[in-house]
């Protein structure tokens, strides 16, 4: 399920003709996962419906916790290398790619249309195709009672601390310290949490 076009480096020692088979088949099996995620990702927000959502992710080797709450429209792919801790929810439009690992821990709120990308193209050093580059993945973490506000984007290789606050409409490239808020693109610390308490 990898999104990007030359995901290896190796030359492929297989006849042409069993490559493109083989490439026909793999994109049917994508094609078929997609169309089948966003059928059930479509229904509503019922304990039932997130329940046959939640199942459908652990089917494909997601780890998800009790109590999630899908909106409508979420889409996950590939959804294995995902982590999803107890009581997260994730609001409408969601978009999460799983190819570089995603953590997500308890209690987290994940607003409206954010993007979560665990995997990025590579950028050729010289004149290269960047179609030929592959993807780079890398990890995100994000812990515990963590809010990331609407139409967020984070990237590749982040990890965002316990507690924290991204504002909406944020672009987040660099991790992001506990009980700290962020905002802005690229986001940068605009207060800690606990000086709103001191004050």
């Amino acid at each position: 399920m990898n999104i990007c076009p030359a995901d290896s480096t190796e030359p492929d020692s297989r006849p042409k003709t069993q490559c493109c088979l083989l490439g026909s088949i793999h994109r049917f099996l994508v094609v078929t996962y997609e169309s089948i995620m966003q059928c059930l990702f479509l229904l509503p927000r019922y304990p039932v419906c997130n329940w046959i959502k939640a199942s459908f992710l652990r089917l494909r080797g997601a780890k998800i916790g009790r109590r999630v709450i899908f909106y409508p429209g979420v889409w996950i792919a590939p959804a294995n290398n995902l982590v999803i801790g107890d009581d997260v929810d994730l609001a409408l439009g969601v978009l999460i790619v799983t190819t570089g690992n995603v953590t997500i821990g308890p209690r987290t709120l994940i607003g409206y249309r954010t993007q979560i990308l665990s995997q990025n193209h590579a950028i050729p050093d010289s004149r290269e195709r960047i179609f030929d580059a592959g993807c780079r993945p890398e990890p995100i973490v994000i812990e515990q009672d963590a809010w990331i506000g609407a139409n967020c984007l984070i990237l590749a290789g982040v990890t965002i601390g316990e507690g924290a606050v991204v504002a909406g409409g944020s672009v987040v490239t660099k991790s992001v310290e506990p009980f700290s808020v962020v905002g802005g693109s690229p986001a940068k610390v605009i207060r800690r949490r606990d000086e709103l308490a001191s004050n």
